[in-house]
């Protein structure tokens, strides 16, 4: 069965109900073209997994009874990227489907030395409303139920003055560290550079703020395929240690 989203206001389970709008109305009604009576499977993103009948749909949204709904636990090991912002916006919205599918807890857009695309308000308010979609999708396609937090960019600086994790990690070509640290259960950040990498200050400020430094090898990672690499390797060392939410 497919998985739509709605955001956890519009599911009332004390009455019951549930409503959806805006474009998981329309692939539902519109090009699934589900009738009144039919059943359909939502989450909120937040754990919440809800089975209900539609009950009314209307021209811009749609009600449902809530016929059976259960809580579905996180991930117990979570990982958040820090990713400088690209210039090319398909290429940071292809990590953002990619680390979705692969269960990232958090996306911190970053602002780095050598980052190239330097939004301003107007423009981050839009993209983080693209970002959003982009995020809800891939979550609905890989039936996941917890939908990752992606923040405002953030300096460099102050993403290293991020508190809360057990282990913070800089992936840099050169050096010369193997992944050999126990992520199981632990809050990880890795701090991923965009076009161009990291300058060796940058690096230096990282190291003096308790980062360590990580190799994935000796070829040079694209931005987003490094992002996508250690969300992976985290996860295929802990995938048999622990129940995700939705691990196919």
């Amino acid at each position: 069965m497919d998985l739509f989203y709605t955001p956890s206001h519009l599911i009332d389970l004390d009455g019951g109900t549930l409503a959806v709008g805006g474009e998981e109305f329309f692939h539902i009604t519109r090009v699934l073209r589900k009738k009144e009576g039919e059943v359909i499977r939502v989450t909120d993103g937040e754990g919440l997994s809800v089975t209900a009948a539609l009950s009314l749909i209307g021209k811009k949204g749609l009600t449902a009874e809530i016929v059976e709904k259960e809580h579905v636990s996180p991930l117990s090991t979570k990982v958040t990227i820090a990713m400088s912002l690209l210039k090319s916006s398909q290429r940071f919205d292809f990590f953002l489907e990619k680390a979705t599918e692969l269960g990232v807890a958090r996306i911190i857009p970053m602002i780095t030395e050598r980052t190239v695309s330097l939004p301003g308000r107007e423009k981050v308010i839009r993209k983080q409303e693209r970002w959003k979609k982009v995020l809800v999708s891939a979550l609905c396609q890989t039936k996941r139920y917890h939908l990752p937090q992606i923040t405002e960019p953030l300096g460099f600086d102050s993403v290293l003055r991020l508190e809360g994790y057990d282990i913070k990690m800089i992936p840099y070509e050169a050096s010369a560290s193997s992944p050999n640290a126990s992520f199981s259960g632990k809050n990880v950040l890795f701090i991923v550079g965009g076009e161009g990498g990291f300058t060796e200050t940058e690096v230096s400020r990282a190291r003096e703020s308790g980062v360590s430094e990580i190799s994935f090898g000796r070829s040079i990672l694209r931005a987003e395929t490094a992002g996508i690499f250690a969300i992976a390797m985290v996860r295929s060392q802990v995938v048999m240690h622990e129940q995700p939410d939705n691990w196919m």
